[in-house]
């Protein structure tokens, strides 16, 4: 069977931009992949417009995943063993706590969540399944980051460009990195009305069976000066926990 050599070179250049989260360049697709860069232009060009490359527009142009590619991933992994095992997992959460409840994974220096699990009367949240957030700013990213081995986190920050959403939002690196300390030894994070001003949120990290982060969890509810978040904190933690259990983890964290 003769394949269509436009289709393999896309499919080429998907994959390689998958591997680079911090971005990559044009010229570094082309030297990769031995690719005349007036066909690589042509497709990423297309990518970019179809929404399944997302184009950073610095000093000069880098590319990463778009968010039409995880939603097309997310349609793949909703039939898969892990959201299979995660999501009643995240549905009984939810009606214990009577909170929204998120699972999330690292793209790039932002989280996009793949899951989410409502209580019985669900508060109104801006994120949806494929919705993409700031790391620095949720307790999702924060959680993962936290987490992740050095060389990654330092990838991550290295990333981030900081922006502030409220009065609470962090806005630079040395602060992120304090309270990333913090998490470590809390074992959940805390997004403190740094994302929306009405909204408080803790998450925590879930690992896979290789006993890397492979994503986390999170309760998101309306800020309540009397709630006891770092009670919440503990709950999502333990139930990080169990999760990474369920998942094949047999470490300790």
């Amino acid at each position: 069977m003769k394949l269509n050599r436009t289709t393999q070179r896309t499919v080429d250049i998907l994959k390689l931009v998958s591997k680079n989260p911090e971005g990559i360049t044009l010229d570094e697709i082309c030297s990769r992949l031995e690719l005349p860069k007036t066909s690589a232009y042509d497709i990423v060009v297309t990518l970019a417009e179809m929404g399944m490359v997302h184009v950073d527009r610095g000093q000069r142009q880098r590319y990463t995943i778009g968010l039409t590619a995880y939603r097309i991933g997310i349609s793949y992994t909703n039939n898969s063993d892990t959201i299979s095992v995660i999501e009643p997992e995240l549905k009984a959460l939810a009606r214990e706590v009577g909170k929204t409840v998120f699972f999330g994974i690292c793209s790039g220096s932002e989280v996009v969540y793949i899951s989410k699990a409502e209580p019985e009367n669900p508060i109104i949240t801006t994120a949806t399944v494929g919705t993409k957030n700031p790391m620095y700013c949720t307790s999702l990213g924060k959680a993962i980051l936290a987490f992740s081995d050095a060389e990654t986190r330092e990838t991550l920050l290295n990333q981030i460009r900081f922006k502030p959403y409220t009065e609470n939002t962090i806005t630079d690196r040395d602060t992120l990195a304090a309270q990333l300390e913090e998490v470590q030894e809390a074992g959940y994070a805390m997004d403190r009305r740094e994302m929306e001003d009405h909204m408080q949120c803790v998450g925590a990290p879930v690992f896979g069976p290789d006993g890397q982060v492979m994503g986390a969890i999170s309760l998101s509810s309306l800020y309540k000066p009397a709630e006891d978040y770092d009670r919440l904190g503990q709950i999502a933690a333990q139930k990080a926990r169990e999760l990474s259990k369920l998942l094949g983890f047999l470490g300790k964290r």
